[in-house]
């Protein structure tokens, strides 16, 4: 495992198979992340253990070499995130990443309504995963189709969610933390929570902050990461 912590690598050989913690900035896919580690390490042959949306940041974890064989290993794990639910508001993506389509009035939402809410999320739930995923239907992801506005119908899906605490209410925003298992959508928790609390939401940030035993402060930025490897 390479990450901030671990000063004493000797060995290089990304090709041969290496683990790397990257803390992924906003605005970037995750694949824009293995291109640039491709090029930064001059190698093919690597993945990551985990999509995290463009408007997300925080932790992937990338394998290279004979690693990538071992990715499923870190997918399976559970996932730690915080960020922030903004209630009133409703888009198609669930983020930030499309057009506002509902503006509705906060009035009345009240602090029990919302730890009320919480609750019902808490243990293991029925999901249906947003219309802006990278699920394929008939071997094309689901976006393309939202993004040319059709609906498929989706298949709902159990998740565990075994932690969800507020940390803050400054409405209409409520900042959050949530552990959970694989396969989770983040986006549809706060599209569904604004549903319960009848005024809609979405999700107007998040940070993956672990993925199992590994945190992301012990990741490295891209830059970071380039300059470490142009240091040996």
């Amino acid at each position: 495992m390479i990450s901030k912590n671990k000063s004493d690598i000797t060995d290089f050989d990304f090709a041969a198979g290496k683990v790397i913690l990257i803390d992924k900035e906003i605005g970037f896919t995750s694949f824009d992340i293995i291109a640039k580690l491709r090029k930064i390490l001059n190698i093919k042959k690597i993945g990551h253990a985990g999509t995290l949306d463009p408007l997300a940041t925080g932790l992937l974890i990338i394998c290279t070499g004979k690693k990538t064989k071992e990715i499923y290993k870190y997918q399976n794990l559970d996932k730690r995130y915080s960020g922030v639910i903004t209630l009133g508001k409703v888009t198609p993506s669930l983020d930030a990443g499309s057009e506002f389509i509902e503006n509705n009035s906060i009035d009345g939402i009240t602090n029990e309504m919302i730890y009320n809410t919480r609750d019902f999320f808490i243990g293991t739930i029925s999901q249906i995963p947003p219309m802006f995923s990278a699920i394929k239907h008939k071997g094309k992801a689901l976006y393309k189709y939202a993004r040319k506005g059709i609906e498929i119908e989706r298949e709902p899906r159990e998740v565990t969610i075994s932690k969800f605490e507020i940390t803050k209410i400054e409405l209409p925003e409520i900042h959050f933390d949530i552990l959970c298992t694989k396969g989770t959508y983040i986006r549809a928790i706060a599209g569904d929570f604004g549903s319960k609390l009848g005024c809609g939401a979405y999700l107007s940030s998040l940070r993956r902050n672990a993925i199992g035993e590994f945190s992301v402060e012990d990741a490295f930025s891209i830059d970071e990461f380039a300059r470490f490897v142009s240091g040996y």
